[in-house]
């Protein structure tokens, strides 16, 4: 894995923006490149710094287009697929989850770092059914936070926004997942009273 990791890599340096897509759609999808897709886009914009919103903008297509791929196998039969390797209880439990939680239960898990299981909510929520729309706005947000905000990282700190990065990346996912729900707690409450002061 290591030497189809470093020929990937080598691949996408070659190519610039679209060598980016081919490794975020591989690593969203197929294959798993944990933190490639992060350490490329923050090394490729410190070489190019001016190029950070092209960068960043193809790790999201990439990324939004690799998941779609997971969705689609989760919604022909994902659920089979995850129950084989996992308890179906705890299966069942993160279903619920989905289902309950929808795009919120999508996105968050775009916002964590390796090794959050990304891969096996998108197959579930393929499984649960959520609709196409509201998943891949759910991709494209999360993965727009995150690639943006590493992108911004490369441009202001250079090459040690990739020291920055592991050294602080996972407290800053969790700092950010935390700011996203205690927004959306806040809404739902607004939204809650405003009905209530309706009636």
């Amino acid at each position: 894995m290591g030497r189809l990791l470093s020929r990937v890599q080598s691949l996408a340096l070659a190519l610039g923006a679209p060598g980016l897509l081919l490794v975020t759609f591989l690593d969203s999808s197929f294959l798993s490149l944990p933190e490639a897709t992060d350490l490329l886009l923050i090394w490729m914009v410190v070489q190019h710094k001016t190029l950070m919103p092209l960068y960043a903008g193809t790790a999201v297509v990439g990324s939004v287009a690799g998941s779609l791929v997971l969705y689609y196998i989760g919604r022909k039969g994902g659920d089979a697929l995850v129950r084989s390797r996992f308890n179906s209880t705890s299966v069942d439990r993160a279903l619920g989850t989905i289902q309950r939680w929808g795009v919120l239960a999508v996105l968050i898990p775009c916002l964590l770092p390796p090794p959050a299981p990304f891969k096996i909510f998108i197959l579930l929520a393929g499984a649960a059914g959520i609709s196409l729309s509201r998943f891949v706005v759910a991709i494209a947000v999360g993965r727009t936070l995150r690639y943006f905000a590493e992108g911004f990282l490369a441009v202001r700190y250079g090459d040690r926004a990739i020291e920055y990065v592991h050294a602080n990346g996972r407290t800053a996912s969790l700092a950010l997942v935390g700011v996203i729900c205690a927004g959306l707690g806040g809404y739902f409450l607004w939204t809650k009273a405003r009905r209530g002061s309706s009636r």
